[in-house]
């Protein structure tokens, strides 16, 4: 995705400057967990549609600045976190700080990193900046709560799918989208119409990673392929594939089989395949890009607008 954010390289660079400088602690351990995660790399996502949300009104880096670094604090402590409840050992292709410094460092350090979100947030005047990543930190846990609750639940529904992955992944790039206008000042009518734009986008995002869950090139994602299925969260391609599979029984036995092994996970797969659990899946994540796309016309023809086009398409079409 690095080609798609062009018109805001030098200011991603200096995100990533501020991110260093940010986890730099006289603490070796925190500073040397924490650089890892960030020099790791990653999509940086979140910072790259706050800078881009503000080209829409009087952009100023230093406005959007500690915006953009606590977003991406605030994501790479989710990851930290996810990490350690999945037992993740690799992401992106390299060690997690879980496997190299164990639970209970990789916990404290998620906490720490939320924590530097929060004094940077703390900077902002305007309340909406602070007070709508709060609630989004506050629905992000329930998100991750509920899907670990409902793990090997395969009576889950769309709707139940839909409550999880808003909260767990479309409410911050929302979020994002939002209030990287908002910093710059712009009004209510610009920076809605680009939280919506980002909500749907996000849903097609974990939509679509859902699907590379079952798909992808294990080099390319940088984590084992099928982890969704082996750890029993229950994705939208099981709950399509659950409805309209003619081998509806032997898929129940095996999402909810606990110690799956690698050949019983890729004959869920191939049922999931078959009955076009994955085609149906794709067909939803563009629907919401659709939306998305339409959100673009409450926005002024600025080039960064034909960026966001591009972006949204992409987002179903990538393979990582």
């Amino acid at each position: 995705m690095i080609y798609l954010f062009d018109e805001i390289n030098t200011e991603l660079t200096v995100v990533d400057k501020e991110l260093l400088k940010q986890v730099d602690s006289p603490d070796l351990m925190i500073t040397e967990t924490s650089r890892q995660l960030i020099k790791a790399g990653g999509k940086r996502l979140r910072p790259a549609f706050s800078l881009l949300s503000g080209k829409f009104h009087d952009f100023d880096i230093e406005k959007i600045l500690p915006l953009a670094v606590a977003l991406e604090l605030i994501h790479m402590a989710t990851l930290i976190h996810d990490d350690v409840v999945d037992a993740a050992l690799t992401r992106r292709g390299k060690s997690t700080v879980k496997a190299q410094w164990g639970n209970r460092i990789s916990t404290h350090v998620g906490d720490y990193l939320f924590g530097k979100s929060l004094i940077l947030l703390s900077s902002y005047q305007d309340s909406i900046i602070p007070n709508v990543l709060s609630n989004t930190s506050v629905k992000m846990c329930e998100g991750e709560i509920y899907q670990i609750s409902a793990s090997y639940d395969s009576q889950q529904t769309i709707k139940d799918y839909f409550y999880r992955v808003n909260r767990k992944t479309a409410l911050l790039i929302a979020a994002s989208c939002q209030l990287g206008a908002a910093a710059c000042g712009a009004s209510p009518d610009i920076y809605m119409a680009l939280r919506r734009y980002g909500h749907n986008v996000g849903m097609a995002f974990q939509i679509t990673d859902d699907i590379l869950d079952m798909t992808a090139e294990q080099e390319c994602m940088g984590k084992p392929i099928g982890g969704d299925l082996r750890q029993g969260i229950i994705t939208l391609p099981v709950i399509l594939a659950l409805k309209n599979s003619t081998h509806q029984k032997r898929l129940y036995q095996l999402i909810n089989k606990y110690n799956k092994s690698e050949n019983e996970i890729q004959e869920a797969i191939n049922i999931i395949k078959k009955c076009k659990g994955l085609e149906m899946s794709s067909n939803i994540a563009y629907h919401y890009i659709e939306k998305a796309k339409q959100q673009l016309d409450y926005l002024p023809d600025i080039s960064t607008k034909k960026t966001l086009m591009t972006i949204a398409e992409f987002i179903t079409y990538r393979n990582f």
